[in-house]
């Protein structure tokens, strides 16, 4: 093996700095997929047929296509459309949303069928009205069967972010693959940039344990 990461010590601060980017699309495609996901689920387990079909169209197409090809449509097709460019951070946490929103929100679904419907019931024969109903009994429940799984989709989230380097947005596997050019190695920079991801995998790993532990020892 022929590595020396000494090469690249110099450029380690210019990788890191794409590190705010990264987290950036992250946080902000998860707000927008969950926003949009507990939107969805509740239209497919709403009594209205056509609003079930809608909410089965967008799920299919999102998840019968690469999300890389969702990336690029938005952020190379879209101003073909629309005529208007559009900035890579908004391609990008538009894309990574509305692709995650689409998974989240079968998710979501099953954590909300999983729920006693005699609760809903109860809450019915009460005269709650159906939002407060969905907004304080039936989702909170419903997030703490799912956290695990809502867990593993950000974690996925946060590993497929690294796609926006195929726009050029700098992020951390951008600035890698640049220092790897200007280097002619670029199997170090990757390798940091691999140990980066997997710091952060693993804190996310361990805030979802944690938080899991709390909820129940709440119950």
């Amino acid at each position: 093996m022929n590595l020396d990461f000494s090469q690249i010590v110099p450029s380690i601060p210019y990788i890191l700095a794409g590190l705010k980017l990264t987290l950036l699309v992250v946080v902000c495609s998860i707000l927008l997929g969950l926003v949009l996901a507990i939107l969805l689920a509740l239209m497919k387990i709403s009594r209205a047929k056509w609003l079930v079909v809608i909410a089965d169209f967008y799920t299919s197409i999102f998840r019968g296509t690469p999300m890389v090809l969702q990336l690029m449509i938005i952020y190379y097709g879209l101003p073909q459309l629309i005529g208007v460019d559009i900035e890579k951070f908004p391609a990008a946490v538009l894309a990574f949303g509305l692709n995650s929103g689409a998974y989240v929100s079968e998710i979501i679904r099953a954590g909300i069928l999983a729920v006693d419907k005699g609760q809903q019931e109860a809450a019915s024969a009460l005269g709650i009205p159906y939002r407060k109903m969905m907004s304080k009994i039936i989702l909170p429940q419903a997030f703490k069967n799912i956290l695990p799984a809502l867990m593993n989709e950000f974690i996925t989230l946060t590993k497929e972010s690294a796609m926006v380097t195929v726009i050029g947005a700098s992020d951390l596997m951008r600035r890698a693959f640049l220092v790897g050019g200007e280097t002619y190695s670029f199997m170090e920079p990757l390798i940091f940039v691999a140990a980066i991801y997997y710091i952060i995998i693993m804190i996310l790993s361990l805030l979802g344990k944690s938080v899991e532990r709390r909820m129940r020892t709440n119950d």
